[in-house]
Parts: C-alpha cells; sequence; structure tokens
C-alpha cells in the first residue's frame, strides 16, 4: 500500500515536472522568436543607415575612389606614390637591342652581362611592357620650324641674288656662286617640304606601333624607421633609397648593351596616361595636355561596363536578326508545302487517272491490246462508257 502511494506521489511530480518544462520551453521559444525578430528589425535599421550614409558620402569621396581605381597616389620628384606614402615606384625605360644580328661574342657578352644583372638583384623589380601606337606630331612639328628656317634663309637668297643680277658691277664669278647657293637651297626646301609630307602620310596610319620596355624599381618604407618622420623627409629618402637602386641598375644593364634612364614626372605622366587611355593616348597627347596647362589629367577611356553593355546590345541585335530571318524562311517554305499539298489535292481525280493508265501500260504484256486500249479509254473517259451501255 506504502509503495502504491510512493508511486502515485512520484507519477504526480514527475506530472508536474514534465508540465513546467514544457511551460517554460513554450516561454523560451518566444522569447527566441521576439528576440531573432529585434535583430532583424535592427539589422535591417543598420543597413538602411548605412546605404543612406554611403549615397550621402560618394559624391564627396568620389575623388578617393578613383585614386583608389587608378592604383597610385600622386606622382612626385619622379617618384610614382601609391597608398598613401606607403610604397613608392622609379621606373627605368630601357632601349631595346637586335640580339638575332649579333656576333657570337656579342651574344656571349649580352648573356654574361645579363646573368651578372640578375645576381646584382637585391630587391624586387617588375618588367613592363607598353605598345604604342607611333605619334609622329612633334617630328612633324620639328620638321616644320625647320621648314620655316629653310624658306626664311630662301627668300633671303633670293633677294640677294636679283639684286646683284641688276646691278651692273656684280662680277659673273659671284653670280654664278649666288646661284648656286641659290639652287642648293630650293632643292633643300623641297626636300624638306617631301619629307613634310611623307612623315604626314606615314602619321595617318595607325596600325604603326612600337614597343617600350621599361624596369619597375620599388620601396616600401619601413614603419619602425619613418614613425617620427615628417612626409618631406619620407619622400627624400624614398627618392634616395630608389635612385640608388636605379643608377645601380643601369650600370649593370650598360654591361648587356642596354641604354637606359629613369623617366621624369612628366614621363611617368605619360606612362600612366598611356596605360589608362590606350584608345584615346595617340589624340589627347599628355604633351598637348602639359602644354595647355593641365595640372590633373583624367580617364578618357569608356567604363568598362559600357563596353560590356554595347557588346552585349550588338550580340543580342545580331542573334534577333538571325532569329526573324530563320523564322520568315520556315514560314515560306511551310507555305510553299502547303500550297503544294493544295494543289496535289484539287487535283487528285487527274492524278489518279493518270496513275491507273501508267499501271494498265506496264502491265499491258498479259493483256490483249483490245483489253488494254478499252482499259485506257475506260480510265479516260468514264463517263461516255457508261452511256454507251
Amino acid at each position: 500500500m506504502e509503495n502504491d502511494q510512493i508511486t502515485n506521489i512520484l507519477t504526480i511530480a514527475l506530472m508536474v515536472l514534465g508540465v513546467l518544462l514544457f511551460i517554460l520551453l513554450f516561454i523560451y521559444c518566444i522569447l527566441f522568436i521576439k528576440k531573432r525578430k529585434a535583430e532583424k528589425e535592427e539589422k535591417k535599421k543598420n543597413s538602411v543607415e548605412t546605404k543612406v550614409k554611403k549615397d550621402n558620402s560618394s559624391v564627396e569621396d568620389g575623388k578617393k575612389s578613383v585614386l583608389d581605381f587608378m592604383n597610385f597616389y600622386t606622382i612626385q620628384d619622379d617618384m610614382i606614390i601609391q597608398k598613401k606614402s606607403k610604397k613608392y615606384l622609379m621606373v627605368l625605360q630601357c632601349q631595346g637591342i637586335n640580339y638575332d644580328l649579333m656576333s657570337e661574342l656579342e651574344k656571349n657578352s649580352v648573356e654574361a652581362g645579363f646573368v651578372q644583372f640578375l645576381n646584382t638583384l637585391n630587391h624586387p623589380i617588375q618588367l613592363y611592357i607598353q605598345t604604342r601606337k607611333v605619334n609622329l606630331t612633334s617630328s612633324i612639328d620639328t620638321y616644320k620650324k625647320k621648314l620655316k628656317e629653310c624658306e626664311d634663309k630662301l627668300n633671303k637668297i633670293k633677294y640677294q641674288y636679283e639684286k646683284m643680277k641688276k646691278n651692273p658691277d656684280t662680277e659673273q664669278k659671284q653670280l654664278n656662286r649666288t646661284l648656286f647657293e641659290l639652287t642648293k637651297q630650293t632643292n633643300l626646301y623641297e626636300y624638306t617640304k617631301d619629307i613634310i609630307r611623307n612623315t604626314e602620310m606615314m602619321s595617318l596610319n595607325k596600325n604603326i606601333l612600337s614597343k617600350q620596355y621599361y624596369i619597375v624599381v620599388s620601396y616600401m618604407p619601413e614603419s619602425e624607421d619613418t614613425a617620427l618622420m615628417r612626409d618631406d623627409e619620407i619622400n627624400e629618402l624614398a627618392f634616395s633609397e630608389l635612385y640608388t637602386r636605379a643608377q645601380s641598375l643601369s650600370r649593370v644593364l650598360n654591361v648587356c648593351d642596354v641604354n637606359s634612364k629613369v623617366l621624369n614626372s612628366i614621363e611617368l605622366s605619360e606612362l600612366l596616361y598611356v596605360a589608362y587611355n590606350r584608345d584615346d593616348s595617340d589624340v589627347f597627347g599628355i604633351e598637348r595636355a602639359v602644354a595647355a596647362g593641365y595640372d590633373s589629367l583624367y580617364v578618357t577611356a569608356p567604363d568598362v561596363l559600357d563596353k560590356k553593355k554595347r557588346n552585349l546590345d550588338k550580340v543580342i541585335e545580331q542573334r534577333a536578326w538571325e532569329k526573324a530571318n530563320s523564322a520568315v524562311e520556315k514560314a515560306r517554305i511551310k507555305s510553299q508545302k502547303e500550297k503544294d499539298l493544295e494543289e496535289e489535292e484539287s487535283n487528285l481525280d487527274e492524278l489518279i487517272k493518270q496513275m491507273a493508265q501508267i499501271i494498265v501500260e506496264q502491265n499491258s504484256a498479259n493483256l490483249t491490246n483490245e483489253i488494254a486500249n478499252a482499259a485506257i479509254e475506260e480510265i479516260k473517259n468514264p463517263e461516255d462508257t457508261e452511256e454507251d451501255e
């Protein structure tokens, strides 16, 4: 009896504990759902605030985003400064050599010099090759200046010769000498004009390309050494280190018969300008920009996404034309088949008669001529035969 009571008490206690656990679990679920809902609302609110903040600051941070995209901060003291004075670059332009036209002795000398160049490297470098369209504008301008000088000198000699001809006291020997100078200057003037004309014709050919070879030397100041230094002191330190490295490389390259020079700030600007504006660099040249007094350079190349969109539009238009032409062709073929089928159905009786006549003629060997002819006549004029009967 006592055991039954203890069992009942334990059973009731377990039931009460189960109910309490269920209630606690229910409360926990409600609190968990409320917490997740609050977190989602908070996250949504923060994302909206971030988007609004980003939209408001997009105009102000436009310059920063462009600088980040172009991967350099500024050009100063013949150096490209990256990552806000955290990395400095100096560029050596190298003159290429025609290795294939060298003798064996010269080739061995160049190879030995290149091995020496590799062995002396104690810092990272980058080799860069840039293909450019040949720009003959500066050469044409130089030729035109020379042409103007030739024209002035020619006019001066002409005037002197005409004056000597009118003077009766002029000796024939002196007159001949002046005539010879006049002829020589005239030929030089005409020759210069031909050079300018041919150079201008050559400049119209956009397929004339040249390759420029560069060695990029980098330097990253250690934060421990430059922690207490000003920005100008860091720039001087970087310039000193990079110039020493560049001159060391230049001396070693001379052993390989490769001439090199350090690019100045204008030449660095041209290098970057051509790299970011390949299509329009020959139209909007760096020299014209500097001559016009521009102190900032901008990318004139179209946006990559715009290019992709235009190419995609062309592909869509081309495929649409192909699909339309295919549909028209299929419709035309289908229409012709339907027309042939209708014509065949309209001439069904005549086609049956022709086929029956062919069958009788093919089997005439098994029939008498009279029966065969009568059968053919029956096929041709069935109504007449029925009326005779």
